[in-house]
């Protein structure tokens, strides 16, 4: 069942012009950090004005402007701080583990594998809102700087092919499936929190890797809603799943599903086999939801790609998401919205 949490308000205080950014960076799909679990876990809490400082965020328009903006955090009424997600017992025996592409439009243009779009940038989104795409935060800006193309950023849909070979066709890749292209939508603005720009990657930044794209005009298709993530031990069958465009499978989207096997508060650890391109994957849980009386799903994470972790003087590799906790279910709710009253239950 989903928990009901009560979310914290996060709104704007101040936003600041900024000077126009130099788009050079080079757009990397994976993310490499040294600090794992027991490093994340053995870390030190950040203070409230850190976390109010990280929740800050940059906003790039698609004319090149970009703005800072500084955020208030409110608590109201008796909402608890959410629990802090302890280690639990290690399960050391995955299930079936692999990578399914989805192929015919029956299922590539049906829900939940219709809320998976491509960016511009290499990377892959989900459907969030009627104008809305959340995707990894690394996919836009490398920590120091937007990446190439992120000015210009678009959002690729894949449709069926028109027979006669219509306009704006914009084929990006020869091998598509057979009869289905991408269809693209420029991005209006971007928001990206400061925890990221501010981390470079590093301990604490990769916590904070996601982004939320406004495209120009609505996509039209169905949209998967956000949610607070629970702690693992409340997935059903300990599972999350997601789907994205990996690189080496070019032109297909690739759904997959895998057990979790380590949680920080704000990062999940599993084994599900991926490759780049496939960050920025909306991380999705279906569960009953008592108030509406129906199974619904909802995206708890943002996939942010492979890590190479040292456990005691042995590497082990795992894949990381980062975790919608409540107050960034608050704020990226708020950017969808614009009024924190829709925002107040994850």
């Amino acid at each position: 069942t989903w928990p009901s949490y009560r979310v914290p308000v996060i709104l704007p205080r101040s936003t600041l012009n900024l000077d126009k950014p130099q788009f050079d960076a080079e757009a990397r799909l994976e993310v490499v950090s040294p600090c794992g679990p027991a490093c994340h876990k053995s870390s030190p809490l950040p203070t409230y004005e850190e976390v109010k400082n990280y929740l800050s965020y940059e906003t790039l328009y698609a004319n090149g402007s970009l703005t800072e903006t500084e955020v208030g955090i409110y608590i109201l009424s008796n909402s608890g701080g959410g629990s802090q997600g302890k280690s639990r017992t290690k399960r050391q025996i995955y299930g079936y583990d692999s990578r399914f592409s989805i192929f015919g439009k029956d299922f590539l243009l049906n829900y939940p594998f219709s809320t998976s779009v491509k960016l511009s940038t290499g990377c892959t989104g989900t459907l969030v809102a009627e104008k809305h795409v959340l995707t990894a935060a690394h996919c836009i800006h490398d920590g120091k700087s937007y990446v190439k193309g992120a000015q210009k950023l678009r959002v690729g849909f894949l449709k069926p092919k028109v027979k006669d070979g219509s306009k704006g066709a914009n084929i990006t890749n020869s091998a598509l499936p057979e009869k289905m292209k991408f269809q693209w939508i420029r991005v209006k603005r971007t928001h990206v929190p400061k925890g990221w720009i501010k981390g470079n990657a590093n301990d604490i930044g990769m916590d904070y890797d996601y982004a939320l794209l406004e495209l120009k005009k609505p996509h039209k298709r169905k949209f998967m809603k956000i949610g607070v993530s629970p702690p693992a031990r409340h997935l059903p069958g300990g599972r999350i799943h997601f789907s994205g465009y990996d690189n080496d499978r070019p032109g297909n989207l690739v759904y997959r599903f895998c057990d979790v096997k380590d949680e920080t508060y704000d990062l999940l650890y599993q084994q599900c086999d991926a490759q780049p391109g496939a960050s920025g994957s909306g991380v999705y849980v279906r569960m009953w939801k008592r108030q509406n009386h129906k199974w619904e799903r909802k995206i708890i994470g943002i996939f942010s790609g492979h890590q190479w972790v040292d456990m005691n003087g042995t590497p082990q590799d795992f894949n990381v998401a980062v975790r919608i906790t409540p107050l960034k279910y608050a704020q990226i709710c708020y950017w969808i919205k614009g009024n924190y009253l829709d925002c107040r239950e994850g």
